[in-house]
């Protein structure tokens, strides 16, 4: 029976940046801290001019002849690179179109499921379709799922910006949110009635109260 391969589980050898002491050319070309060109010189003078610097001796290009070293501050240069690659990250983003799907009848529990959906699609830069799906006759209460959709875009108005109002589609009706790109403006604390902010949600059957015994 042939023996079985043997995988390496140990952790992958990162490789080491080349500064200082590792360097290993005998002639540079060295580039000061404020850009000033040095010249060629051998590793142990740019060794110390960065030791009298109290800074680093980074080669920049290992290529050329002779390899190209800057000195420099390596960790602050370090963390100036990290942002850089995660700002460039972040841009490359591509934003993306999800979609919440939900009835006219929704009830108070779903509703707020889809309200959570909505504001991690959001944090996460993509915009989101807002659907109500009808079935059946259903397509007759077009105005409470209008009502419906108008009532997510103000529940999500700190996070979202209506970029398309609630519109038929078929036999569904749609609401596009894009991440909000300016803080919102509040004029006035908000004192929004329950009859302002009641909303076509269906309630769980409870049992109804009997009324009190009459002395």
């Amino acid at each position: 029976m042939a023996p079985r391969p043997r995988f390496d589980r140990r952790a992958p050898v990162r490789e080491l940046p080349n500064i200082n002491d590792r360097i290993n050319y005998p002639k540079l070309r060295v580039v000061d801290a404020d850009g000033t060109q040095l010249g060629v010189i051998s590793r142990d003078e740019a060794l110390d001019v960065a030791r009298e610097r109290e800074l680093d001796l980074v080669l920049v290009s290992e290529k050329a002849d002779p390899p190209v070293c800057r000195i420099m501050d390596y960790g602050k240069f370090k963390f100036e690179q990290e942002k850089k690659a995660k700002e460039a990250k972040k841009k490359s983003h591509q934003t993306e179109v999800k979609e919440v799907k939900m009835r006219y009848k929704i009830d108070a529990h779903d509703y707020q499921v889809r309200i959570g959906q909505a504001v991690r699609f959001l944090k996460a830069g993509d915009k989101v379709k807002c659907t109500v799906i009808f079935r059946g006759r259903e397509i007759q209460h077009t105005a409470l799922a209008e009502k419906l959709l108008m009532r997510m875009a103000k529940d999500l108005e700190e996070s979202a910006e209506v970029q398309q109002p609630p519109k038929r589609e078929g036999r569904n009706m749609i609401m596009f949110l894009g991440p909000r790109k300016t803080p919102l403006q509040k004029d006035k604390p908000e004192q929004a009635t329950k009859a302002e902010r009641t909303l076509p949600i269906a309630k769980p059957p409870g049992k109804t109260a009997a009324p009190a015994a009459a002395n």
